[in-house]
C-alpha cells in the first residue's frame, strides 16, 4: 500500500454478539474500518483502535481478502491473500494471555503459502509467505499497510 493510493477490501466481524460485513480501508499508512457504528484506525490492522468515543476491540475475529499481483515466470497474475486476524481479551497479553493473533494465507496457482498465526504485524506475516515462494516469484511490488 503506498501512502498516495487508498485500497479498500470487504470482509468479517466476528465477536460474542454475532457476525457483521465490514469494510477495511487503508491508505496513508492507516487502516480505517467501521463495526457497528464506532470507526476504527490504526498503523496497522492487529493495531486497530477508537477514534474517539468507543470500545476497544477484543475477544474478536476479523476476516478479508485481498486480491494480490504476482509475478510468475514473467507473467504478471493475479493471486488471493486471505486474511484473519484474532484479537483476544484486552489486556492479554501482560497476564500471560494471547495477543492478537494474524494468519495471512495466499492461494495462487493451486498452492496455498501460509504464514502460520504472526504475532507481529501485517508486513512480517507477508514476509513469511515471500520466504516461500518459488524462484523466479514474486510478490506485486506495492508495500502494503504499515510499511514504513
Amino acid at each position: 500500500m503506498t501512502a498516495e493510493s487508498t485500497d479498500t477490501w470487504a470482509g468479517w466481524y466476528r465477536d460474542r454478539q454475532g457476525a457483521e460485513a465490514i469494510t477495511l480501508t487503508a491508505g496513508g499508512r492507516q487502516v480505517r474500518t467501521r463495526i457497528r457504528g464506532v470507526e476504527y484506525e490504526g498503523a496497522d490492522f492487529a493495531a486497530l483502535e477508537a477514534v474517539g468515543a468507543g470500545e476497544a476491540l477484543a475477544s474478536c475475529v476479523m476476516e478479508w481478502d485481498i486480491p494480490l499481483p504476482v509475478t510468475s515466470e514473467g507473467a504478471i497474475q493475479q493471486a488471493t491473500l486471505s486474511c484473519l486476524l484474532a484479537l483476544g481479551e484486552r489486556g492479554a497479553e501482560s497476564s500471560g494471555g494471547r495477543g492478537p493473533e494474524l494468519s495471512l494465507t495466499l492461494h495462487f496457482g493451486g498452492a496455498a503459502y501460509a504464514s502460520g498465526i504472526a504475532g507481529g504485524g501485517f508486513e512480517e506475516a507477508l514476509d513469511r509467505i515471500r520466504r516461500q515462494l518459488p524462484a523466479g516469484m514474486e510478490l506485486g511490488g506495492k508495500s502494503l499497510v504499515g510499511a514504513a
